[in-house]
């Protein structure tokens, strides 16, 4: 009995290691280097984002009616990952990235902050266009179209991994825990999560751009097809469509956040139950027919940290996770603020506020996922703060509209993908490991499923009389 007892204990603690990995990471990257000791990784993304915003959109026409933005938050991360791979450069190092892999994990928090306010002013017409927000969740099994041609690329079992869905955190869970870690499945979802993590959020803002100018669809659907569970990429692809609409800003902002939020917590189900078991049909029907197994993924590749040694302690709340979080997001909120002034002419002293604002929603999200008794992502605290805070009526909407509505999503990204670039730099040689077949493959599942989600939400607009 006493065996039993220990490995339910075991099992336990497996599962709630699970759950937080990531955020341990990323509060150990930050413990160990806190804000004040890197001022000097705050102070080149201040630079970067300066630049950024100082160069501004760039409009590329491909034909009189088609063309493709060059946005600031494209120059950031190019700018970042740039600076980590020039050796010469020394402020900018493993360590630095380190730490702006686990700053990244806490901007999340920011950007959904953002769109959740918005999804709060805009609350009267989410419900109206309610079915089309649900049922573009369909749109994720266009994963399924770069199934077969990772065979014909030479995949083997990875593919089941790679095409079952957008392979973001939760996706490679269940990927894991169903397959094992040292299965070709996992090592198919790991190599897509690398690629998506690098190349994804850039293409998928160029693929947006070309998409709006392109294809014949509503502003809505586009912007609820952006929301396909990563706060990144969200923002990335929503940007350009901001861009080409801002007289629709809040309203294209509020189903993109509501769509995201959707597909975080609903999207795992639908890979669960619906395209995880279509890979492996497809799998089974198509390999013998289109499989050349040649291009395997080795198994010494990226790997998430393993099960470590600190107790459950460390996932608690405390002044020093706090202080560390206030410092950083201080830190984030002058370098929003100052993006603002330069790319905008916003006032320093709004865009300030409202930052402080939305680091204020995102401390009390990332506290209450630490001391909730059931495990519950720091996302959807935020989300849910963030939307009934805004709401119509609520005592905080008017203040919020007026400050939020200050700061652009535009200057969020150009700040937070400057964490980015530098973060992934430590990461380019597994990159370029996976080779250009993977990225094929990983551009086809982000193109099938930003296309489908687009396509079933113009369609459910269109029916239910919206458009």
């Amino acid at each position: 009995m006493h065996k039993q007892e220990l490995e339910k204990k075991h099992m336990r603690k497996q599962r709630r290691f699970k759950q937080h990995r990531y955020r341990r990471r990323a509060d150990r990257a930050i413990k160990r280097r806190p804000p004040w000791r890197e001022y000097n990784l705050t102070v080149v993304v201040l630079i970067l984002v300066i630049i950024s915003m100082s160069i501004g959109v760039i409009e590329i026409k491909i034909t009189d009616t088609i063309s493709f933005l060059l946005l600031p938050l494209i120059y950031s991360l190019v700018m970042g990952l740039a600076l980590y791979l020039a050796k010469p450069f020394k402020y900018i190092d493993e360590e630095q990235a380190k730490v702006a892999e686990g700053v990244m994990v806490l901007l999340i928090g920011v950007l959904i902050c953002k769109l959740a306010i918005s999804s709060g002013q805009s609350i009267g017409i989410i419900f109206q266009v309610g079915p089309a927000l649900v049922l573009q969740l369909f749109g994720d099994l266009g994963t399924l179209i770069a199934l077969p041609v990772a065979l014909l690329l030479g995949f083997r079992r990875e593919v089941i991994g790679m095409a079952s869905s957008i392979c973001r955190e939760p996706n490679l869970g269940i990927i894991i825990d169903k397959y094992g870690f040292n299965s070709p499945e996992a090592r198919g979802v790991l190599a897509i999560f690398v690629i998506g993590s690098i190349i994804g959020t850039p293409y998928i803002s160029f693929l947006s751009s070309i998409c709006v100018s392109l294809i014949p669809y509503h502003p809505y659907a586009f912007a609820m097809a952006s929301g396909i569970g990563s706060a990144s990429m969200n923002a990335a692809a929503l940007v350009p469509l901001v861009h080409m609409n801002p007289a629709m800003a809040t309203q294209l902002e509020a189903f993109a956040g509501c769509s995201n939020i959707l597909s975080f917590c609903l999207g795992i189900y639908m890979c669960i139950f619906i395209s995880l078991p279509l890979a492996e049909k497809l799998y089974k029907w198509l390999s013998p027919i289109l499989g050349k197994g040649n291009a395997h993924i080795d198994d010494d590749g990226y790997v998430p940290d393993d099960m470590d040694e600190d107790d459950d302690s460390s996932d608690k709340l405390s002044f020093g996770k706090l202080k560390r979080w206030g410092a950083l997001l201080f830190g984030f909120s002058i370098i929003v603020a100052v993006g603002s002034v330069v790319g905008y002419n916003a006032s320093f002293v709004g865009a300030f506020i409202a930052m402080l604002i939305i680091s204020l929603i995102t401390i009390i999200g990332m506290s209450l996922e630490r001391i909730f008794p059931v495990h519950i992502p720091s996302i959807v605290f935020i989300s849910i703060i963030g939307l009934l805070a805004a709401i119509p009526g609520a005592p905080t909407a008017d203040f919020l509209a007026h400050y939020v509505s200050q700061v652009e999503l535009t200057t969020i990204c150009t700040a937070f993908l400057g964490y980015v670039g530098i973060a992934i730099g430590k990461d380019w040689e597994e990159f370029k490991r996976i080779g250009w077949k993977g990225v094929i493959v990983a551009l086809i599942v982000i193109t099938g499923t930003y296309l489908g989600s687009a396509t079933i939400s113009n369609i459910t607009l269109f029916l239910t009389g919206m458009i």
